[in-house]
């Protein structure tokens, strides 16, 4: 199995672009598929860098409906129109950050391959998606911000718009997902209902960033128990995107090789037993 991480906000080859979004490229022995499409047509630049052919892919996962993840299908749907694009049908609802609205283009709705969907979906034996993320263990302080439109009213978002993509290959689980909003302990504990075991991977932002100043003492909390129960599993996790530099050092001083860094164009390899990160 090959992913590249074809957007990310920071910058991991000298010629793909860096921005505040998320997208991966995965290839599969069945699919080409993107989870997520970063804010603008960064994913479209650097697929061209990358030599990888978005004509070619025939599945989009949207991971939830923010801007930063789904900016990327309209210049996407202009190269390729078979690709099925497939989200939560809550994640056509509006979403706000304070005044702000940082839901998807409401254009992308009108594209005839778009497919909504409610609730756990295998789309075959290689590819299962999930939501129904309802526990709140140390749930993402950044989340308290958010919002969505519910009978015309401002109300918390409740992230049921939020779906994780797993993917099997040999005998291995990957676990994907875009932010993590139902935090990551909720999201692996929901994944474990449905599996009964572990992954052997997550790739993910864990929302913990912080634009507005350093964490307070309850937020570096929740960072650290966060870190310290994943540093448990016998689980290789990626993490980069909302995720933030702070946070994700403080994690990293905890989880060690446990815990590695996406950028924009790097490629991560799967070798069976051993999981790389390697410069494309």
């Amino acid at each position: 199995m090959k992913i590249v991480t074809l957007v990310e906000n920071t910058c991991g080859h000298e010629a793909c672009i860096a921005e505040h979004g998320l997208s991966l490229y995965i290839e599969t022995e069945k699919h080409k598929l993107l989870l997520d499409t970063g804010q603008t047509d960064a994913v479209v630049k650097n697929a061209e860098v990358l030599g990888i052919e978005l004509s070619a892919v025939d599945t989009v996962v949207l991971s939830h409906g923010h801007y930063d993840h789904s900016g990327g299908i309209l210049p996407f749907s202009q190269i390729n129109h078979t690709a099925q694009i497939i989200m939560q049908s809550k994640a056509a609802e509006p979403h706000y950050n304070g005044e702000r609205y940082i839901g998807i283009d409401r254009s992308i709705l009108d594209l005839p391959n778009v497919r909504l969907i409610d609730g756990d979906v295998r789309l075959d034996d290689e590819l299962f998606l999930f939501s129904g993320i309802t526990g709140r263990r140390c749930y993402p302080q950044g989340n308290h911000k958010l919002s969505r439109m519910e009978n015309g009213e401002k109300v918390p978002d409740d992230f049921a718009h939020e779906q994780c993509l797993v993917i099997t290959q040999n005998g291995k689980y990957w676990l994907l997902s875009g932010c993590s909003h139902n935090g990551i302990l909720n999201i692996l504990d929901r994944y474990r209902e449905i599996f009964g075991n572990a992954p052997d991977c997550v790739i993910t932002g864990f929302h913990m960033m912080k634009k507005d100043g350093e964490h307070t003492e309850e937020e570096k909390a929740v960072i650290i128990q966060t870190a310290q129960e994943l540093a448990k599993m016998n689980t290789v996790f990626y993490s980069g995107h909302c995720t933030g530099i702070p946070a994700f050092e403080l994690m990293k001083e905890i989880m060690g090789d446990k815990l590695i860094a996406l950028h924009s164009g790097e490629q991560l390899m799967h070798d069976e037993s051993v999981i790389l990160n390697n410069e494309n």
